[in-house]
């Protein structure tokens, strides 16, 4: 997860979006500590939010605890609460220095060091675990699910980790083992644990980041790529990241995306000056397993046939959320919300009017993609003041 990639694009624009790609990738990942898996197979349901695996867990009396696995990032994260009762007294993490990020106000906060004494997920236990602390609020509030933590990379170093989306489940197995189903295998690019592979556009070929934490489909750094369009790219909205907002462009390619011989002709992509990025819009067509050991991942699909990607839809409006009200977060150019004088920073406080604390991610999410118009309420003073929005293709 690049954390200065953005975690939601339309939906909602969070700079707390710790979904979207590791600021410390570049960096030594922390060595995991203790890794049992009391069986040959982990099974781990898998909550979908959007293209999202959440996971549980629930030990020791406490929970259940609500992760979210998250590929791109070096480091996990979790919540104070969770840092509380499960954090030990470490003179590494003690000496280890924060970290600043953004905050979902826009101010800079530091994410202390912390060592965990467990976690259990169903029958995989991990110990000794190096973490950062951070308040996943915001993140929960988006999601509509309380999050606990997010889950990195490095934490899975001594397993093979399997995301398979199209049963929404998430397996462990021993490392040094095969792929729980196999298929068309890929070596990271680098000595680093990292999940960076090669993929392509038409002839091209370019490194890219496994991003499970990420939403986005593909975030593409088009430097020496010189990519064509047949839609775009076009000004979205304003997207916030850990590191500032930064306007959106979006587009749909002319050429086709391919990903270990899967192809995804004309695929939506978001243009990025951070490293391109697969995220897990495109990997929630695949069960993907990562094997650490041996540096490589394996995609498996039950059809070879080209994958098509269908138009990203839109009121025009994202949102940063809390339980009592939605924040504008950004309005896209010439969209009717910006015909309609709705600017960054106004609240909503219904949608179709329901209060907004009724509307969870899957729900929006579906409203978004059927509706014709869509209903806000917004607060202006004590007066509440209801206006429709055309939902139109941002990208047909």
């Amino acid at each position: 997860m690049n954390w200065r990639r953005p975690f939601a694009l339309i939906l909602a624009s969070l700079a707390c979006a710790l979904l979207a790609g590791c600021f410390t990738f570049r960096r030594e990942a922390p060595r995991p500590g203790k890794t049992t898996l009391r069986s040959p197979l982990v099974v781990l349901p898998a909550q979908r939010l959007g293209s999202y695996l959440i996971i549980s867990g629930k030990w020791d009396r406490g929970g259940p605890w609500h992760f979210l696995i998250d590929t791109g990032a070096n480091t996990t994260l979790v919540t104070p609460e969770f840092a509380k009762r499960y954090g030990i007294k470490d003179e590494a993490a003690i000496a280890a220095a924060p970290v600043s990020v953004l905050s979902a106000d826009g101010h800079s906060v530091e994410l202390p060091p912390i060592t965990l004494r467990r976690l259990d997920l169903g029958d995989a236990r991990f110990e000794n675990i190096s973490a950062r602390i951070y308040d996943c609020a915001a993140l929960s509030a988006h999601l509509g699910v309380k999050i606990d933590g997010i889950l990195g990379f490095p934490l899975f170093r001594k397993t093979l980790l399997t995301l398979d989306y199209p049963h929404d489940r998430v397996v462990l197995a021993p490392s040094g083992g095969s792929p729980l189903i196999p298929g068309l295998s890929i070596p990271f690019n680098n000595a680093n644990k990292t999940p960076l592979i090669p993929v392509r556009i038409g002839d091209r070929t370019f490194i890219a980041l496994l991003d499970s934490g990420s939403d986005a489909p593909l975030s593409l750094n088009p430097v020496g790529l010189n990519p064509k369009f047949i839609f775009g790219p076009r000004a979205g909205s304003t997207v916030s990241t850990l590191s500032g907002d930064r306007p959106q462009r979006i587009g749909r390619l002319a050429d086709t995306f391919t990903l270990a011989d899967y192809s995804l002709p004309a695929p939506i992509v978001d243009l990025s000056d951070e490293l391109s990025a697969v995220g897990g819009a495109i990997l929630q067509y695949f069960t993907v397993t990562f094997d650490q050991e041996h540096d490589k991942v394996t995609f498996y699909r039950d059809s070879p046939a080209p994958i098509a990607t269908g138009a990203r839809r839109t009121p025009g409006l994202s949102f940063a959320k809390t339980p009592a009200y939605w924040r504008v977060a950004g309005v896209v150019p010439g969209s009717p919300p910006d015909a309609g004088e709705v600017e960054r920073g106004d609240l909503v406080t219904r949608i179709n009017g329901e209060p907004v604390a009724r509307w969870d991610f899957r729900r929006y999410e579906q409203l978004v993609a059927r509706a014709s118009e869509i209903s806000f309420t917004f607060l202006h003073g004590t007066r509440e003041i209801e206006k429709r929005f055309t939902v139109f293709e941002l990208v047909p």
